[in-house]
């Protein structure tokens, strides 16, 4: 499957680290491309695709064993946030990845490597690093256990030839971690476990330096020819192997996603990724900012789920349009007795996905308030993958306006109308159309096996969105993200 480049690359070129104010500021540099869309209908059509087989991925894999299921998610276009690092020191060798919070493992290519099916799909300029296989990870250490969840330390010594005596008396230290499957919705790969120095490149102040760093090494992958780092909850993923170097940084991090709408000339200002904190009576005097960024967080508090601990799940319990509140489904609430259901807040997924039950009320409302004055475009909803679209004449359409409330007292966040709703021309017709950018999910009792729906990086644009992992959960708060990089730059300067 050809992939689908509208790339978002993370520049770490002015770095900041300032250790003693607890915070890790690093520009996200967005380059947004079109040249692989023919047009406005393909770009939607492949993103809202790619979002689609993000989200049914891992309901697919419910019948297969307990390791097949912790495979990270498909990433979609949109939603290609890609960091750069240094990996080791003899010499230091330069690797991208792609930022995901819906999984916990960091994984890249290795030298030498092979993509099968990878023509078209956007890959890095630089080469594979080579690695010493020194480097590798011992079959008796928790992070083999954590990439093999299915199989004990003892098993995976036995599959590394680790022999009988040395495993009873746990001697196997020089027996490596054997090989772990990976998959996504449309690749997979075959990694082994290494162990080296992982720096963040700057050039105005020393790096910051992972000294035992572990991550997967991919020699083989299908369909999947550029990296991951992993941001979600877990042993393996970035977050946490910072909290053991320094805890303030890797136990809070946030991300406020410029808004583009598709658009390159919009994204031309950095977009701020914090690892860390900043204090809140920064926020409240923000005399540079305008109104909207003065606004303090809204939590609500993450849904611990052991069964599939790589996902930053929340309650959704329900969603206003206009002045009627929509109840919101318990699958979508809360998890149930197996770790299925909640909404899964993710930066790889671009469109937020819901089940069916209440896509299904949401849009009867909205067609009922939008469909009344303006025509149904339906032949742009098949192109597009999206729904409900209309035609309008060159005027502003009234379009009702959508909140997102959380579980939790006050956890409410009313989406700009940007976020939900997306104007373009229809070339085909040349009239100018709008389409809801939110998206069915399936019948819900389809959606057993995973999560009940996942709250997309589209519909967090504009928004600081901090992932608390001490105080375990996420907030949301209105910002120009473009101005809060100036903030928190020029505090560091």
């Amino acid at each position: 499957m050809a992939s689908l480049l509208l790339c978002f690359i993370l520049c770490f070129s002015s770095l900041s680290v300032t250790l003693s104010e607890q915070l890790l500021l690093l520009p996200l540099t967005h380059s947004l491309s079109k040249n692989q869309f023919n047009s406005t209908h393909h770009l939607l059509k492949s993103t809202s695709t790619r979002s689609s087989m993000r989200f049914h991925n891992h309901h697919h894999h419910k019948k297969l064993n307990k390791q097949q299921q912790q495979v990270s998610l498909p990433l979609s276009p949109g939603s290609d946030y890609t960091l750069s690092f240094t990996i080791g020191s003899n010499p230091p060798q330069p690797i991208s990845l792609y930022m995901d919070t819906g999984s916990d493992l960091v994984w890249f290519p290795c030298s030498p490597f092979e993509c099968i099916l990878c023509e078209g799909k956007s890959t890095t300029t630089t080469p594979p690093p080579k690695l010493s296989k020194n480097a590798t990870v011992s079959c008796k250490s928790p992070a083999c256990s954590a990439a093999h969840t299915s199989l004990s330390s003892s098993d995976l010594c036995a599959i590394s030839h680790c022999p009988l005596d040395y495993i009873e008396t746990s001697d196997c230290s020089s027996f490596s971690c054997p090989p772990f499957y990976y998959a996504y919705g449309d690749g997979s790969l075959i990694a082994r476990l290494y162990k080296d120095s992982l720096s963040v490149p700057t050039s105005s102040v020393p790096s910051m330096l992972l000294p035992n760093f572990t991550f997967g090494c991919a020699h083989t992958t299908l369909g999947e020819p550029i990296g991951v780092a992993g941001f979600g909850p877990g042993l393996l993923s970035l977050p946490a192997q910072i909290a053991t170097v320094s805890p303030q940084l890797g136990n809070r991090f946030s991300y406020c996603l410029v808004s583009h709408s598709f658009n390159q000339y919009r994204v031309h200002r950095p977009s701020p990724l914090i690892l860390g904190r900043y204090e809140d009576k920064e926020r409240k005097d923000n005399s540079g900012f305008d109104g909207s960024d003065s606004a303090e967080f809204v939590y609500t508090s993450m849904l611990d789920n052991p069964s599939h601990p790589y996902f930053y799940s929340v309650g959704l319990k329900g969603i206003s349009v206009g002045k009627r509140n929509i109840a919101a489904p318990e699958i979508v609430k809360r998890l149930d007795r197996r770790g299925n259901g909640g909404t899964v807040v993710d930066s790889g997924t671009t469109f937020t996905m819901l089940p069916a039950s209440l896509y299904n009320s949401l849009v009867a409302e909205f067609d009922r308030r939008v469909g009344r004055v303006h025509e149904r475009a339906s032949e742009v909803e098949d192109k597009t993958g999206l729904g409900p679209c209309y035609y309008y004449d060159g005027k502003v359409v009234n379009v009702p306006a959508v909140v997102l409330h959380f579980v939790g007292n006050g956890s409410s966040v009313a989406l700009p109308r940007r976020n939900y709703f997306y104007e373009f021309l229809d070339g085909d017709k040349k009239k100018n159309v709008g389409c809801l950018m939110l998206m069915n999910g399936g019948d819900d009792e389809e959606l057993s096996g995973g999560p009940g729906a996942i709250l997309g990086n589209y519909q967090q644009q504009g928004f600081e969105i901090v992932y608390d992992l001490e105080k375990k959960r996420v907030g949301f708060a209105r910002r120009q993200c473009s101005s809060l990089w100036d903030k928190l730059n020029q505090n560091q300067s």
